[in-house]
């Protein structure tokens, strides 16, 4: 019987020593206060470094500094104001005028001339070029996004990937592909990266739509599997159904 007991004892679980529990309760306090304190630490890096790019062009006499001591008289001890954020309103505001500037006949004029002279420059044309895709596929507000995920079968059959669905498949390249039902363009993303991947024009039979929304679908190819959006399995049946 004393024997019982001594193998019962040395079955159950030992509880954590002292040094265990702090270090978890420090690695469960780092994942909350380091995505905190990361876009703290960004947006204020940011907006630093907006200050320090926008303020060079503001006249000194208009510098928080001035201003401040103009208001107060311009004390003997000069006051030494750093507000930090003032650059980023100027910059927004700025931004505003040249966005509205731009929608008008001159504006627009204006722009046409200044891209053919940029045309005509071998690199830099390369440059501007390419960071005004960026920037229209970014900042644009026209209905360019992806319609839905879908799973494929990628590279081979058995194998299922997620995608997110384009467009229907037009031109040349419907009457193209050797297959009479409809074709779809997909764009297959990369993990973890899923701003590069693959253009893949698949028939429609051969796509599963999923019913979660293209974001969700985002972050579980992004975390490459480990974070799924309906983390509860949609094969279980309720308590009360299955009685």
């Amino acid at each position: 019987m004393f024997e019982n007991e001594q193998d019962e004892l040395a079955k159950r679980p030992k509880k954590p020593g002292l040094i265990a529990r702090i270090r978890g309760n420090f690695l469960a306090g780092l994942i909350v206060v380091a995505p905190i304190g990361l876009t703290a630490w960004l947006i204020w890096t940011v907006v630093g470094w907006i200050d320090s790019w926008v303020w060079p062009f503001v006249p000194n006499a208009y510098q928080p500094e001035a201003l401040v001591n103009w208001a107060l008289g311009y004390p003997e001890e000069p006051v030494k104001v750093n507000v930090r954020g003032v650059g980023v309103i100027i910059f927004l505001l700025f931004t505003v005028l040249v966005g509205w500037m731009a929608k008008g006949i001159l504006g627009r004029s204006f722009l046409r001339w200044a891209e053919s002279v940029v045309d005509r420059m071998p690199v830099v044309r390369s440059i501007y070029n390419g960071a005004k895709q960026i920037a229209e596929t970014v900042f644009s507000q026209r209905e360019t996004s992806f319609d839905k995920a879908c799973l494929i079968e990628y590279p081979r059959r058995g194998l299922w990937a997620i995608a997110f669905i384009s467009t229907e498949a037009k031109g040349e390249i419907a009457s193209g592909i050797p297959v009479e039902e409809q074709k779809v363009s997909v764009f297959l993303p990369t993990t973890p990266n899923p701003t590069s991947g693959f253009l893949l024009f698949v028939p429609k039979s051969d796509i599963v739509e999923l019913d979660m929304s293209v974001e969700d679908a985002a972050k579980l190819v992004i975390s490459a599997g480990l974070v799924y959006p309906n983390g509860k399995d949609v094969s279980e049946k309720p308590a009360l159904a299955a009685q």
